[in-house]
C-alpha cells in the first residue's frame, strides 16, 4: 500500500468515524448534546435530523462504488462541518469549540483529494 492510500484510508476513516458516532449521538438526544445544541440556538429536535444525515454521510464515505452517492455525502459533511464551526462563532465560543470541525473538514478535504480513482464520480461515468 502506498502513501496516498494510506492517507485516504486514515483520513477517511477518522472522518466517517467522527460523523457516524456523532450522528449516533445525536439522533440519542443525551443532555450535553441538548444543552449544546440550545447553546448554539437550535431546538433539540434538530439534532435527530442532523445526526441521522451525519450517520447516513459516515457509512456512505466508507461504503464500496456509488461514486453520486460519495459526491453528496461529501458536500454534506462539508455544509455540517462548516455550519457547526460557524455556529460556535457566531455564539461567541472559544477556539476549543471552533477548532474540532475545523480540523475535521481538513481531514475531510484530504480524504476527498486522496480518493481512489474508483471511488471518484469519473470512474462511473467511464464505466
Amino acid at each position: 500500500m502506498n502513501g496516498k492510500v494510506i492517507g485516504y484510508w486514515v483520513t477517511t476513516g477518522l472522518v466517517a468515524f467522527a460523523m457516524i458516532a456523532g450522528g449516533i449521538g445525536d439522533m440519542l438526544l443525551p443532555e450535553p448534546v441538548v444543552k449544546a445544541l440550545t447553546h448554539l440556538g437550535y431546538p433539540a429536535y434538530f439534532g435527530r435530523i442532523i445526526g441521522i444525515w451525519k450517520f447516513l454521510g459516515g457509512v456512505a464515505i466508507l461504503a464500496p462504488r456509488r461514486p453520486l452517492l460519495k459526491e453528496w455525502a461529501y458536500a454534506g459533511i462539508v455544509f455540517d462541518l462548516t455550519g457547526a464551526a460557524c455556529s460556535h462563532i457566531y455564539s461567541g465560543d472559544s477556539a476549543k469549540e471552533i477548532l474540532p470541525p475545523v480540523i475535521l473538514l481538513g481531514a475531510m478535504v484530504a480524504s476527498y483529494l486522496l480518493r481512489p480513482e474508483s471511488r471518484r464520480l469519473s470512474a462511473a461515468k467511464s464505466l
